[in-house]
């Protein structure tokens, strides 16, 4: 039996052949990231690239999908690589174990990308990624924060100019407004208000950030099967 037959059931044939062609790119594979790969890998897409420098921390236990005690101090592009390739042997999985900065921002790049998603925690990063994805016609999705919310029902995916109670999506509104981009900034964004913590260092659940990957991988599926 086909793995992928019971999602063959609702999308058909066709398009789970038309998934196996696609390549997304996924920039930070921590607690919203590694659900996106996870759900893509799991539908059948052909080709994921995954972007990340760091290694599982014991930290990351409560809310990232590859960290275990057994993958503590391990790369985190390289457990998940052996995740996807343990769910879909087929996956190309390609790489990418770099802290991305502008001084190799384009590495990203280098391969045809037909959906970007942006998960990663670097604000000067994230603006980079909506210019370049508008001036390429990349499609893409920019995670906004998860970190110190606890109800999942409050994710959404929506245009940047459509969130609040969201300080990252603050500071990005206002760098879509004085860059004068007209074009839709698709984000997944929560609107429930943070809850207040006395370290800089935010909190995080195990339902929001995985929440928000799926919700993020259901949208490129249905996105590329439209």
């Amino acid at each position: 039996m086909s793995k992928l037959v019971r999602l063959e059931r609702i999308i058909g044939t066709s398009n789970v052949e038309l998934l196996s062609k696609k390549c997304v790119l996924v920039l930070g594979v921590g607690g919203v990231g590694g659900y996106v790969v996870e759900s893509l890998a799991r539908s059948g897409i052909g080709k994921i690239i995954i972007v990340d420098f760091d290694v599982v921390d014991e930290s990351n236990i409560n809310r990232q999908i590859i960290a275990l005690d057994s993958t503590i101090g391990l790369k985190k592009v390289d457990v998940l690589e052996a995740r996807i390739k343990d769910i879909n042997p087929n996956c190309e999985v390609i790489k990418i174990d770099y802290f991305i900065d502008q001084n190799n921002f384009n590495i990203l790049f280098s391969e045809h990308i037909d959906f970007f998603v942006d998960a990663c925690d670097t604000i000067s990063v994230k603006k980079m990624v909506i210019s370049k994805c508008i001036s390429d016609s990349i499609p893409f999705i920019t995670c906004m924060g998860t970190g110190n919310k606890l109800d999942p029902s409050k994710l959404e995916i929506t245009d940047i100019r459509n969130t609040k109670n969201d300080p990252i999506a603050r500071i990005l509104r206002k760098y879509v407004k004085d860059s004068k981009i007209n074009k839709k900034v698709l984000v997944c964004t929560s609107t429930e208000l943070p809850i207040k913590t006395n370290t800089r260092t935010p909190g995080s659940s195990a339902f929001v950030p995985s929440s928000a990957g799926l919700l993020i991988g259901s949208y490129i599926i249905r996105y590329f099967i439209k």
